[in-house]
């Protein structure tokens, strides 16, 4: 490993957010408010909320709890698919935001310029180079995220990724996403030229994360095979595969993509709102799972490094487990 090229990438990545530690929380509907976030960023790290189908006055009170419970750098992810995203922008920017993570799809230019105009960093999500490379004349930081994540994932596995992109484009910071657990994965994706990381599952059990207690243990019972894919039945309804431990939500989801399919195949609805559709039914299926604790018929959103999560921990904890192996390189 080249030891320079490790501490480079991982002081770019911690400068470009104003953390200790370059370690982003991933973004989760549900759990990724205020408690969580703030334990993240008081740990060191970089906690980010996520806005999901919140309104924006209820985006403007986590912004507000997130600030009463940490001094520290933080940021907020919008869904670029939400009909409200300007309102959202705007209480982003009313409220000092620093930081803002837009997911869900390509984001309009509109939407990037306004953050930008009020002096705010921009963060994208690319899953190739081609489009990495389109983004990062636009964006002030970039997110890879392999297939192996929870949620809605993308076609191309962490590692392809990492290799394909990372040599090629040095622009702006790149975090990668997606099937990260231990310190040891951290280091290697920093020693090939990422500023850092972002995890999700691995916070899931956190002591700080509101995540019910069965949905917790979910995660702790869970093997690496069973987060698996939603799969898309006919193009006629593109669909963003979604990762989530097999249950009958699953079966639930299934049957609701068939009958929309035939809907839309009957122009009975338009496309984009079955889509919008399907959404709607995982951020309710979320809640069902991870707040309300049905996690037969909710949706258990985790990613494939579920199976190496075997205890709940504080978050200040997992914070150091992840950054020990740079650190013990960095300082020998």
């Amino acid at each position: 490993m080249d030891i320079e090229k490790l501490r480079q990438s991982w002081k770019r990545g911690s400068e470009f957010l104003g953390v200790r530690y370059a370690i982003l929380g991933g973004a989760m509907s549900w759990l990724s408010e205020h408690h969580l976030v703030s334990a993240i960023s008081e740990a060191g790290g970089f906690g980010v909320l996520a806005s999901g189908n919140m309104p924006p006055e209820l985006l403007r009170q986590e912004i507000r709890r997130t600030r009463e419970k940490t001094d520290k750098p933080f940021g907020v992810n919008l869904i670029t698919l939400n009909p409200e995203l300007p309102e959202l922008i705007q209480v982003v920017v009313d409220e000092g935001v620093k930081f803002c993570v837009l997911a869900g799809g390509l984001p309009k230019a509109d939407a990037i310029g306004a953050l930008k105009d009020a002096g705010i960093k921009v963060i994208l999500f690319a899953p190739s180079l081609p489009l990495a490379k389109r983004l990062a004349r636009s964006a002030d930081a970039l997110v890879i995220e392999g297939h192996e994540a929870g949620g809605h994932v993308g076609p191309v596995c962490t590692g392809i990724l990492a290799q394909e992109i990372l040599p090629a484009l040095d622009k702006v910071p790149i975090f990668v996403a997606g099937g990260i657990s231990n310190g040891n994965m951290v280091a290697q994706m920093v020693g090939l030229g990422a500023a850092g990381c972002q995890l999700g599952t691995r916070f899931v059990c956190a002591e700080e994360c509101i995540a019910h207690e069965n949905f917790k243990k979910s995660f702790l019972r869970a093997n690496a095979r069973d987060a698996v894919v939603t799969a898309q039945f006919d193009q006629a309804l593109p669909v963003i595969p979604v990762r989530a431990l097999a249950n009958k939500g699953t079966q639930e989801f299934n049957a609701l993509q068939l009958a929309l399919i035939k809907k839309v195949k009957a122009e009975e609805i338009p496309r984009d709102d079955a889509i919008l559709e399907l959404e709607k039914f995982w951020v309710g299926a979320l809640k069902r799972a991870a707040i309300d604790g049905d996690v037969a018929h909710g949706s258990v959103m985790a990613g494939q490094s579920v199976g190496m999560v075997k205890s709940i921990q504080p978050v200040a904890e997992i914070i150091q487990e992840l950054v020990g192996p740079i650190e013990a390189v960095l300082e020998a």
